[in-house]
């Protein structure tokens, strides 16, 4: 199967980007578990594709941004969005309080220049936060994958970055870990296996890292 790039394939994506699976619901239970509030704060969100989470987060300010204008088609609520590169962001430095990248990083072959980004719009002080496709999951064979509209599977190209090399991208972006967190197929997750008629896999995955999660907060000016 050849990889989609992440435009194309998340144009493809998009009207069913929305059904949660056990990928987006493990990541999402991760970035809970972090201390970095977004009520009433500034919140940005790169790659933020429909902006479901970020519609959801009850910040003060809260903008989105992704590569596919057909997610971004996809939004509700009331937000900011526009459609750009997480390595070119259209906006000024120091402005956001907390900043998400979810489940994008791996799609961006340069992560030392996405952690840049994500610091320079981050204010003095702030969080940043970061998930991604585990590399113990692309080891075991797994891909970033979705059923098109005709059912077909679709896979959309992903690079694998090691925690270790983006907690050091991070830091030579000024941004200091506070903690990583992994997220294993377990009971959590089983009824999405069930209801997709896939135990078999579950058991066979059964404790393998699906998802990645960092935390870091930008250092003081």
């Amino acid at each position: 199967m050849n990889a989609l790039p992440a435009r194309e394939g998340y144009r493809l994506w998009a009207p069913r980007y929305n059904a949660e699976t056990a990928v987006s619901h493990l990541e999402e239970r991760l970035v809970a578990e972090f201390v970095a509030p977004t009520e009433d704060r500034a919140l940005l969100d790169v790659g933020c594709g429909t902006a479901r989470r970020l519609s959801q987060a009850n910040a003060s300010i809260a903008v989105g941004i992704d590569l596919a204008p057909e997610m971004l088609a996809r939004s509700q609520g009331k937000i900011t969005l526009a459609a750009a590169d997480a390595l070119a962001l259209p906006l000024r430095d120091g402005w956001f309080d907390v900043v998400w990248c979810r489940l994008v990083i791996g799609h961006v072959r340069d992560c030392t220049a996405a952690y840049a980004e994500l610091s320079r719009v981050c204010r003095s002080g702030g969080a940043v936060i970061v998930t991604d496709f585990h590399p113990d999951a692309f080891a075991a064979g797994h891909r970033r994958t979705f059923r098109d509209a005709s059912g077909t599977v679709v896979e959309v190209e992903h690079h694998v970055h090691l925690p270790g090399a983006q907690v050091a991208a991070a830091d030579q972006a000024g941004l200091t870990l506070l903690a990583q967190r992994e997220g294993a197929v377990g009971p959590e997750v089983r009824e999405f296996f069930a209801n997709a008629n896939r135990l078999d896999a579950y058991h066979s995955q059964l404790g393998l890292n699906v998802v990645l999660a960092l935390s870091f907060q930008k250092s003081a000016a």
